[in-house]
C-alpha cells in the first residue's frame, strides 16, 4: 500500500444562495490523520470562518456563469450542481479521483431530489435543514465517502424511529422457550441443509 493512502477524500461540501452568495451549508472536513504543522496549524486551508467565507465567494463568482460540472480553484477539485437558486459544491483535494466527487455531488443532488419531491430550493432546504444535514452525513462522514445511492440515503434518512419491543408480547414460559429453540434447531437444520 503506498504511504500517501487515504479514505479521506472530501475536503468540503457547501450550498450556497445564487441570489446573495449567502452560505446555505458549510461542512469542512480535516484530514484525521495528519499531524498539525510546525506552527500548529491544521492542514485544512480554511481553518477559520474568514477564509472560509472568501472561498465560497471567490467559488461562487467563478462558477456563476460556467455550465460545466467541474472546475479547478484554488488548487481543489470543485465539482458544483445548480439547482434552482442554490449552488452544491464537492471540493476534493487536487489528486482526488473526479469521478468518485462527481458521485457524490450526484448522490447529493438526486438524495435531495427524492426527499424533497422535485423542489430543492433555497427555502426548502433552509426548511428542512434537518433532513439535509442527515442526508450529507450519510453521504459522507469526516471526508470519507460513505454512500453514493440515493435511494438508500433517502431511507436511512426519513426512517422513522424503531420503536422498543413490546415485553408482553412475548412468550417466557417454558412452553415459549421450547418454541423458540424447536425453531432455531429448524432454521439451522435448514441452513446446512442448503450449505451442503
Amino acid at each position: 500500500m503506498a504511504p500517501g493512502m487515504s479514505l479521506f477524500s472530501v475536503n468540503a461540501i457547501i450550498i450556497l444562495s445564487v441570489d446573495d452568495g449567502s452560505r446555505i451549508f458549510a461542512k469542512y472536513y480535516d484530514a484525521p490523520h495528519h499531524a498539525p504543522n510546525a506552527s500548529g496549524a491544521s492542514a485544512n486551508p480554511y481553518p477559520d470562518v474568514k477564509s472560509q467565507k472568501a472561498f465560497e465567494k471567490g467559488l461562487l463568482e467563478k462558477t456563476a456563469k460556467q455550465t460545466g460540472d467541474i472546475i479547478l480553484y484554488d488548487n481543489r477539485i470543485v465539482l458544483y450542481k445548480m439547482e434552482s437558486d442554490v449552488m452544491m459544491y464537492v471540493v476534493g483535494g487536487v489528486d482526488e479521483n473526479e469521478i468518485l466527487l462527481y458521485n457524490v455531488i450526484l448522490s447529493l443532488r438526486d438524495s435531495l431530489h427524492l426527499l424533497f419531491k422535485q423542489s430543492v430550493d433555497r427555502r426548502t432546504i433552509i426548511e428542512s435543514y434537518d433532513l439535509v444535514s442527515l442526508a450529507i452525513d450519510e453521504i459522507v462522514d469526516d471526508g470519507i465517502i460513505l454512500e453514493t445511492d440515493p435511494t438508500i440515503i433517502v431511507q436511512r434518512v426519513s426512517r422513522a424511529p424503531t420503536q422498543d419491543v413490546n415485553l408482553s408480547r412475548i412468550d417466557l414460559s417454558e412452553q415459549g422457550v421450547n418454541n423458540l429453540a424447536q425453531l432455531g434447531k429448524a432454521k439451522l437444520t435448514d441452513w446446512l441443509r442448503q450449505g451442503l
